[in-house]
């Protein structure tokens, strides 16, 4: 299954390529879109009374450090009494890709940018995600502006949408930030060279775990789930290293749900249609009640996101070498995720993971295509205009995103696997301590810690249960498709 030559990000580029190809993505960009891109000169530049100047605020991003295409910056103000006002500004990514425009035409084809560790895919043209749509450090952006204000609680107590031009004053990363707030770093340069940026960021950290604890309180899963990703010098695979959550990124996640609710509820209260982001009550629930039931805990009959984040609390105290793979079991009995269509006075949808009942996606228009929907949306009821889509396209579209996104993970989840039996490779007939992750009729699989990696026993005990400890050694890899093969060892 070794090739005669050792592989290189070359060689995992054309297979995400490949790969793209066959989930019906495209992986390169047409020349009609090229065409119109030498068309656009600059940020989009609209003015009128109804677009705020928040340029003076403290506005900052928060994201991965090598993150250019930047679609979200968040400031708030302490008010009395522990109340908290938040804003978050999303780009205004319609400003310059207008609805049936060459570059939508090809950013509804893959839904999504594609993320693997030797290629982006991106949605959208690099000079728009990356610089003109952008929310990059020191330039004047068009944004949509969610404000809400939360009670000491953690209760919303308002919010209101309108637009904006706004500045980003810090263009910070999650591991630096989370570095800082746990005390492990100093703060940022980017954060020390703005008067008030610190204690901006302590104001923001201190209201998002705030949030956090009302809804885990309320049922919302804290699942961890097992996402590594290679890190390159040049062409070569030099290590493959798990992403960590952390306080930074739960920063920003709080507040993006806290916008995407806002933002439904604000469609709603307008009387139109919106797509919205759902995971439905988990139709396998009964499976997931048997899983509990292996470990000696009883969860109700139907189904309780309160007592199923209890159940996952205590098992990722009890065990945390295992918890990813018991993330792993909950996500895949729970289902993936869809888009669908919420009409006034329609069925109620809710995401059953997240504990809330009203989610759409709203904050990453340069990355997800939902998200430019629902912010032409947000623009057409700002400006009391129609809506730009009817509910029958909103309908195709939902089901159609919800298609190629998952395709997008397909695409994601294969490389993961290449890149790691590209990493694995040179190390053939190594010793590893591994944990058994999966059981079935077609085989045994176990995951290793360093590098984190998994693979197939093709040789070995067969009695093994998911959770085993075994020892194994790596007797072969195929980059091409992802195939790591270990066997055990005493």
């Amino acid at each position: 299954m070794n090739s005669n030559h050792p592989h290189h990000r070359a060689d995992l580029v054309r297979i995400a390529t490949l790969a793209m190809t066959e989930r019906g993505l495209e992986p390169e960009f047409p020349a009609r879109v090229e065409q119109q891109l030498e068309t656009i000169t600059g940020p989009g530049s609209e003015v009128g009374p109804d677009i705020h100047d928040l340029t003076a605020l403290l506005w900052c991003s928060i994201d991965n450090e090598d993150s250019r295409d930047l679609d979200q910056l968040t400031v708030c103000e302490l008010l009395d009494e522990d109340v908290v006002r938040l804003w978050v500004a999303i780009a205004d990514v319609d400003v310059l890709v207008k609805k049936d425009s060459a570059i939508d035409e090809h950013a509804l084809t893959n839904t999504t940018s594609v993320y693997t560790s030797a290629r982006i895919f991106p949605m959208l043209p690099e000079r728009l995600s990356t610089d003109l749509t952008s929310l990059n450090f020191s330039e004047d952006r068009l944004a949509l502006v969610t404000e809400m204000v939360f009670n000491a609680d953690a209760s919303l107590a308002g919010a209101t949408v309108y637009r904006a031009r706004v500045r980003n004053q810090a263009k910070l990363d999650y591991d630096a930030v989370s570095a800082w707030i746990d005390g492990d770093a100093a703060l940022p340069v980017a954060a020390a060279a703005v008067p008030g940026m610190e204690a901006q960021l302590r104001a923001q950290d201190d209201l998002a775990q705030r949030l956090r604890v009302r809804r885990r309180a309320e049922g919302a899963l804290d699942l961890e789930t097992f996402q590594p990703r290679a890190v390159f010098q040049g062409e070569q695979v030099v290590d493959i290293r798990q992403q960590v959550q952390n306080r930074a990124r739960q920063l920003i996640e709080e507040v993006m749900i806290a916008t995407n609710g806002c933002t439904a509820r604000y469609l709603a209260g307008r009387g139109g249609a919106s797509l919205r982001r759902v995971v439905r009550s988990p139709e396998r629930w009964q499976r997931i009640v048997a899983v509990a039931e292996e470990y000696g805990e009883t969860l109700p009959t139907e189904p309780d996101s309160k007592a199923l984040e209890a159940f996952l609390a205590k098992r990722r105290l009890a065990d945390p070498l295992r918890f990813p793979d018991l993330s792993l079991v909950i996500v895949r009995l729970m289902g993936s995720g869809e888009y669908v269509v919420e009409t006034p006075g329609g069925p109620p949808s809710g995401h059953f993971g997240l504990a809330v009942r009203d989610y759409t996606h709203s904050t990453a228009p340069n990355r997800r295509f939902p998200d430019l929907i629902t912010s032409r949306l947000l623009k057409a009821a700002l400006a009391d205009q129609a809506p730009p889509y009817s509910n029958t396209e909103l309908a195709d579209l939902a089901l159609h995103c919800t298609r190629q996104e998952d395709a997008a993970q397909k695409v994601e989840r294969r490389m993961r696997k290449s890149e790691a039996a590209l990493l694995l490779e040179s190390h053939i007939g190594q010793r590893f301590d591994a944990i058994v992750t999966g059981s079935t009729t077609d085989g045994i699989w176990v995951r290793i810690f360093t590098p984190p990696a998994e693979g197939k026993l093709v040789r070995g005990q067969t009695s093994l249960k998911v959770g085993d400890k075994v020892h194994v050694k790596l007797v072969a890899t195929d980059v091409e498709r992802g195939f790591i093969d270990f066997v055990t060892i005493d």
